[in-house]
């Protein structure tokens, strides 16, 4: 389970509204145990993507760093990211699949014209062959 505070939880939706029609993404600061992950910041980060940003987000490995050290600092872990999908569903893409690391959580904003509509979590397998929906709450 992912339980994402307020106040980081109204920063993932601002941003993702900013963002719109593009994708955004950042990273999710806080704590985790055995069965629980708890999100206390919410850290914007550039979408790098070189390509059409509406249907696509792509992280520099500099900027993940970054918001690892950051979390440190703080006395957090990385707890996963965050992006969103203008105009469709919060669902994992083949794409989101790829490119994911199996210790995070990735939560995914369901932008629809403009305006949050809902949101997943998603915890890929260490194959990176699929990933299950993680329970969500905010």
């Amino acid at each position: 389970m992912i339980r994402i505070e307020s106040e980081a939880w109204g920063a993932m939706v601002t941003h993702a509204r900013q963002a719109y029609p593009n994708e955004c993404c950042g990273a999710m600061l806080g704590s985790a145990d055995d069965s629980q992950k708890a999100v206390r910041v919410a850290m914007p980060l550039e979408n790098a993507f070189e390509g059409a940003q509406a249907t696509r987000y792509e992280l520099r490995p500099e900027d993940l760093l970054a918001a690892d050290r950051a979390a440190r600092e703080r006395g957090m872990d990385l707890i996963g990211i965050y992006h969103s999908h203008p105009d469709c569903d919060a669902y994992f893409s083949r794409t989101d699949l790829q490119n994911s690391c199996p210790w995070y959580s990735f939560v995914v904003l369901s932008i629809q014209k403009g305006e949050f509509h809902h949101a997943n979590s998603w915890l890929p397998n260490f194959d990176q062959t699929e990933a299950a929906k993680e329970e969500l709450i905010y």
